[in-house]
């Protein structure tokens, strides 16, 4: 079923969809109307969104994937251009927090993990769905960043540079695309959010303190659904 809406008709594609701003991202797309592709490594929490956009009316398809993996990009692009030839709208949201700590004992592996995800996995998305987002009319890609990639933090380095780096790739890929294409970018700062990431980093927060993630999905759903000058950037005020 699809509802009917700024956009319906439209192939959406949300990473790190099974809870948090992903979850919330992709139920404010399927209520615009959008059929939903939602990826990440957990089917089962995968399949509870799905259920929520079902219920709602809405139409969604899981696609279990962790994007760590090699190959793993790869073969999701190849699953799902075998049967949408065209991707309107990608979400890059899936990210990993290093532990919190000074640079100096930041853990080789938790960097590599944050590089990897937060990073190349970007660049693989890109690569991968650059075909199929130059056949939609008008397609939109949207990273979710954090303000420590613009504005380093003490103890946040490992986070803030793969942020910084995941900043740049986007940015750069706009300015490539903008003028030989219909393909529009933005990158969105969410700002304090209730999300585990943010439960992690500030674990004697409130939640109740800061927005909810259903904000932030909506706002994103909302710039997939307008035009915008290329590259975008923007922060989500509280409601």
């Amino acid at each position: 079923m699809t509802i009917p809406g700024p956009l319906a008709g439209k192939v959406a594609l949300v990473t790190g969809a099974s809870r948090g701003i992903g979850a919330a991202t992709a139920r404010a797309l399927a209520a615009a109307g959008a059929h939903v592709i939602l990826v990440a490594r957990t089917a089962r929490d995968l399949e509870a969104v799905e259920q929520d956009i079902f219920d709602a009316g809405g139409s969604a398809t899981i696609a279990p994937c962790d994007l760590a993996e090699p190959d793993a990009i790869i073969r999701l692009a190849t699953a799902i251009t075998g049967r949408w030839s065209a991707l309107d709208v990608l979400v890059i949201n899936a990210a990993v927090l290093p532990v919190l700590t000074p640079v100096w004992q930041i853990e080789p592996r938790d960097l590599n993990r944050a590089l990897l995800l937060n990073v190349a996995a970007t660049q693989a998305l890109i690569a991968s769905f650059h075909a199929a987002l130059r056949k939609s009319a008008g397609a939109r890609v949207i990273g979710v960043t954090s303000s420590v990639g613009a504005g380093p933090r003490a103890y946040w380095g490992g986070y803030g540079a793969s942020k910084a780096a995941f900043d740049n790739l986007l940015d750069t890929y706009a300015q490539e695309v903008r003028t030989i294409s219909d393909i529009r970018v933005a990158i969105v700062d969410p700002g304090a959010t209730r999300t585990a990431m943010r439960a992690k980093a500030y674990p004697g927060e409130d939640p109740a303190s800061v927005k909810a993630p259903e904000v932030v999905g909506a706002h994103i759903a909302a710039l997939a659904a307008r035009d915008f000058a290329s590259p975008l950037r923007e922060r989500v005020e509280a409601a």
